[in-house]
């Protein structure tokens, strides 16, 4: 005969309160204001902005990370639902991050999203610096989504251009922009902080194009920033930057390999990169373990 066991009670659950259903994005969010840029070969940038529907002066504003310094521009009606901006070449924006704003009459500025960039002029430009400075502007949507212009004025300006990566030298070329390079024209590798005397290259080419060499096995462990003299000691000092295309961060982007070698110093890595600035640095590291890499800012 089958005897049949009681089932044990089971445990009560306890009561869950009953979850709120979540509320849906109200339909009439309102939609941040757009821009979309159209980079000029000169260096100037026009903003076409979404209209807003309110009436009323309204302004382009930059506004300058570092500082809080603003550039206002006045939004005009270009075409049915499109306000527009101009910045100029001639209108002098200092080097920076600018982030972009539309301000309404008295109202507080909205943070612009970015359209359609147009770039296309910025690729391979060639400025003449006949005015004895080059200005850059680019603009490019922040990690948060926003739009910022890039800017450098640089007064003269050396860009560098094609870099060549040996086991043990490496080999830029670049061109000199507002100033002559003359025949005591050298190139400085200089350590970022310390009292170690910089290095002197000497440089080659045919004006305004310039080449020279850098000996990593020369180089002590640090970071070591590349500068020329297109004059010699007696003139200006200019930091070697590549900014004359549309990348407005290229440490990320332009990467190059790293030469392990022997120098003068003992076992190194070496090699170059740009920085947050876009200026060409060469980094060096130490093979054996001295301590943590030196900081590539």
């Amino acid at each position: 005969m089958t005897t049949l066991v009681p089932r044990p009670p089971q445990p009560q659950q306890p009561s869950v309160p009953p979850q709120p259903v979540p509320r849906r994005a109200e339909e009439d969010t309102a939609v941040p204001p757009r821009a979309d840029c159209v980079a000029d070969s000169a260096g100037g940038l026009t903003f076409d902005v979404t209209e807003t529907g309110e009436s009323g002066a309204a302004l382009l504003v930059l506004r300058r990370r570092d500082d809080g310094a603003e550039v206002s521009l006045p939004l005009t009606p270009v075409s049915e639902g499109r306000l527009r901006a101009a910045l100029p070449s001639g209108v002098a924006l200092p080097e920076g991050r600018w982030d972009a704003y539309v301000r309404l009459a008295d109202g507080e500025p909205q943070r612009l999203v970015p359209g359609v960039n147009d770039l296309r002029s910025l690729v391979d430009r060639m400025p003449s610096g006949s005015l004895g400075h080059v200005a850059v502007r680019i603009p490019y949507a922040t990690k948060h989504g926003n739009l910022t212009v890039r800017s450098w004025l640089r007064a003269p300006h050396a860009e560098a251009g094609e870099l060549h990566v040996g086991e043990r030298v490496l080999e830029v070329r670049g061109r000199v922009y507002g100033v002559a390079l003359g025949p005591d024209a050298y190139a400085e590798v200089s350590p970022r902080g310390g009292d170690t005397a910089p290095l002197r290259a000497e440089v080659t080419g045919d004006a305004p194009d310039f080449r020279f060499d850098v000996p990593y096995d020369e180089l002590a462990e640090g970071v070591w920033d590349l500068w020329l003299r297109p004059a010699g000691q007696a003139g200006p000092r200019v930091r070697l930057a590549r900014l004359l295309d549309d990348v407005a961060d290229k440490k990320a982007i332009f990467t190059y390999p790293k030469a392990e070698l022997r120098g003068a110093h003992g076992p190194v890595e070496a090699h170059p990169y740009y920085t947050v600035d876009n200026d060409l640095s060469v980094a060096v590291t130490a093979r054996s373990p001295k301590g943590p890499a030196p900081k590539t800012s």
